[in-house]
């Protein structure tokens, strides 16, 4: 078939279709590694914080998409980042992290249908910063973060809600299902758990209520991932706690959920005192502080750290400090580097994998790849940094190869075109072998790239 008559016959359907097929880092098998082995071998990590996870709210209008092109690139620097670059990741690496956990709010760009369907553009972003981490020898962590804010909507309605929970994760995790266990998958942010049905201030009525959605949709979660296909179903997971709140996630009435693999460590977050740790300026709510590192805060961390070891780590659950940090403005450096050092030493000698909170402008700086305290860089890769070590990817592509034979010819190009049509049993081996405009999609103008690619061959 000439070149012109393929690109007729997809004019007439095909010319607005884009599709992704979900990419992989390497053909590596899962290791035969413990939770624990490898919660620990990741040393200590970082945040790619106000970046995937920027997004308007569920209730409100898209302002990002209205005053932009309404393109990943828009979402992923609307609160400050710029755009990722491989450059940024590898200094990441390179300044001793062993871990990089890339919050994502998967409902950027999705249809307005009801569908919850994940758009490819976007995801197909996410899988390259994915792939430059695990490139760059980090373990990696995405999850369903804040997203809007549509988690709170559970406990009016439910069906709705975990309707559309699932179904993002389903898509996630066939996404993301060749990927090997550098890639750990958390089941959410910080929103499991509802003051509209229990508020931890009053009388406790609800207090059961709230802790069982919370464990039920854990449960949704790992019953999601363990049923979909690729490495999935020995995939490690990250459980959110309630609220990630430590107290609240060592409450008797939180529970691990039920996990055939037995591949599972549980998340929290360490923002205490609020006082130093959130607070810039004072709120109605609390008085912000400028230092931190007296005895009552020293006394206050060990003993938190010390609850999540007796009630997880020493039962065989590890625990991952999913968020840790504290705000520059207002705070006394020593103070800053004190505490994030203290929290990190504390977290990792009782064998927690600390993941320091990190935004534009914040810890890290995205400019020059580097700590913006280097002095607090020497402190923290004392205490758990690992060496800069890429990892290779041994996998070799020969350029047009879609049904990954060896080589590119005639086949290549009427199996790429059937894929397009979505005629039945027209899989790509290898779809990225046919991105020949190197976009993260493949549509039609791959498919005219390839003709060209196959006359000059």
């Amino acid at each position: 078939m000439e070149l012109k008559k393929i690109i007729s016959v997809l004019s007439t359907g095909l010319m607005m279709l884009t599709c992704v097929e979900p990419t992989a880092y390497a053909a590596d098998e899962m290791r035969d590694i413990s939770t624990m082995e490898l919660v620990r071998d990741m040393g200590i990590g970082i945040n790619l914080g106000n970046t995937f996870e920027s997004c308007p709210d569920w209730y409100d209008e898209d302002w990002i998409a209205k005053w932009s092109e309404g393109k990943p690139k828009d979402y992923e620097t609307a609160w400050g980042s710029p755009e990722i670059t491989k450059e940024m990741i590898e200094g990441i690496a390179k300044e001793g992290f062993g871990v990089l956990r890339i919050p994502v709010a998967w409902s950027n760009m999705m249809a307005h249908d009801g569908t919850y369907t994940i758009n490819a553009e976007y995801d197909a972003r996410v899988h390259e910063v994915v792939d430059w981490s695990i490139e760059s020898g980090l373990y990696v962590i995405i999850n369903i973060h804040w997203d809007g804010g549509w988690v709170n909507k559970f406990p009016d309605d439910k069906e709705e809600s975990m309707k559309r929970y699932t179904h993002m994760w389903e898509q996630i995790a066939d996404s993301f299902k060749d990927y090997d266990d550098y890639l750990i998958f958390e089941s959410q942010n910080e929103e499991l758990g509802w003051e509209s049905i229990w508020n931890p201030w009053g009388d406790g009525t609800g207090k059961s209520e709230s802790y069982a959605l919370c464990n039920e949709i854990n449960q949704a979660f790992v019953d999601t991932i363990r049923s979909s296909g690729g490495n999935n179903p020995k995939r490690h997971l990250l459980i959110s706690g309630y609220n990630t709140g430590i107290d609240r996630t060592c409450d008797s009435l939180f529970k691990m959920p039920d996990d055939p693999a037995n591949r599972m460590a549980v998340s929290v977050h360490y923002y205490s005192p609020a006082g130093f740790a959130i607070l810039e300026e004072d709120a109605d709510w609390g008085k912000a502080t400028p230092t931190w590192g007296s005895d009552e805060d020293y006394a206050s961390l060990r003993s938190e750290m010390d609850m999540l070891k007796t009630t997880f780590t020493d039962n065989g659950i590890p625990v991952i400090i999913g968020e840790y940090g504290c705000p520059t403005k207002n705070k006394e450096p020593d103070s800053v580097q004190r505490f994030l050092s203290s929290v990190c030493e504390e977290a990792y000698q009782r064998g927690h994998c600390p993941v320091m909170w990190s935004t534009p402008g914040g810890h890290y700086d995205r400019d020059t790849c580097k700590m913006a305290d280097q002095e607090l860089q020497k402190k923290l890769f004392a205490i758990g940094g690992k060496e800069y070590s890429p990892r290779e990817n041994t996998e070799k592509t020969v350029q047009g190869d879609v049904n990954k034979d060896g080589e590119f010819n005639i086949a290549d190009v009427v199996l790429l075109q059937k894929w397009l049509l979505s005629e039945p049993d027209a899989a790509l081996e290898n779809w990225k072998a046919a991105d020949l405009c190197e976009d993260g999609i493949l549509d039609v103008f791959d498919l005219c790239m390839m003709k060209q690619l196959l006359l000059k061959s």
